[in-house]
């Protein structure tokens, strides 16, 4: 089957609107109208592998396939990875600002729990881990971090944990020396994060639109740039299952294009895209 034949493929409004609508009920992601162009894009490469010559060709065989595999595919492909070490650095100095009253929370507990919810390839937990580890590591507290995400792709590398230096940038040299093992010099520098970070997280995948495997409560939920892929009211459910996951007086980060504006919650606003549950307590 030639690649032109893919090149010229049409996917309708029909096909479009049935496609994000599933998309949506399946995993959140509100697909508008304007991203017809990058879902045909990036939908034809899975067709291309498939050997598929239509979009409703595509669809029934995601339907067809009950070993989930394709769908996993599939949103891996819609799905947008953009992150880097220390994005938003407020957030993480605001972290190592009240890590003693965390500490001092958990005291008779001595755990201290923490998601990365949408940790893309990995970049966003191993700054977490490095903040625990700057600012609570001789506590002798049980610090956990679960770093989840819906796409398999971007866990395996973040599994890994091995970046090229050019993505190290936003890391202090310090910090770098500290944490990071150089792999390999040629042709270009690969390093990986040490086990003393690595063996702070337990990444899984998580469709936060199902029901969730963990327990919680979590002292921490860092949720960022994930929203803006969501309308309003799976805006507003999901807060809210959030709080229901934070202790009281645990902190809930979004990223700072992600407004709570217009969203119902009873969380306090602490600043710019940080809010705490209301209530202290264990």
């Amino acid at each position: 089957m030639s690649e032109a034949l893919f090149h010229s493929t049409v996917m309708t409004e029909e096909e479009f609107e049935t496609i994000s609508a599933f998309v949506k009920s399946t995993c959140g992601i509100n697909l508008h109208a304007g991203k017809k162009e990058l879902v045909k894009a990036r939908l034809s490469k899975r067709m291309r592998m498939l050997k598929l010559d239509s979009f409703e060709k595509y669809f029934a065989h995601v339907q067809r396939d009950v070993s989930g595999i394709e769908l996993m595919g599939m949103l891996d492909c819609l799905s947008t990875n953009l992150t880097s070490f220390f994005r938003e650095p407020a957030h993480f100095e605001l972290l190592a600002k009240v890590m003693g009253e965390l500490l001092a929370t958990n005291a008779q507990t001595r755990k201290l729990r923490i998601w990365s919810a949408g940790c893309s390839s990995g970049e966003e937990p191993y700054t977490l881990a490095m903040t625990l580890a700057e600012t609570a590591g001789q506590c002798g507290y049980d610090m956990k971090i679960l770093a989840s995400d819906l796409s398999t792709r971007v866990l395996a590398a973040a599994r890994r944990g091995v970046y090229p230096h050019a993505r190290l940038r936003g890391v202090p040299g310090e910090l770098t020396s500290r944490y990071f093992t150089l792999v390999q010099a040629r042709p270009e520098r690969l390093y990986q994060v040490n086990e003393s970070l690595r063996s702070l997280i337990t990444f899984a995948r998580v469709n936060l639109m199902e029901s969730w495997p963990m327990a919680g409560p979590f002292d921490v939920i860092f949720c960022r740039n994930v929203m803006i892929y969501f309308d309003k009211d799976t805006q507003t459910r999901l807060v809210s299952r959030f709080q229901d996951m934070l202790r009281p007086g645990g902190l809930l980060f979004v990223g700072h294009s992600e407004s709570l504006s217009g969203v119902r919650h009873n969380l306090e606003y602490v600043q710019p895209a940080v809010y705490r549950r209301r209530g202290r307590g264990d």
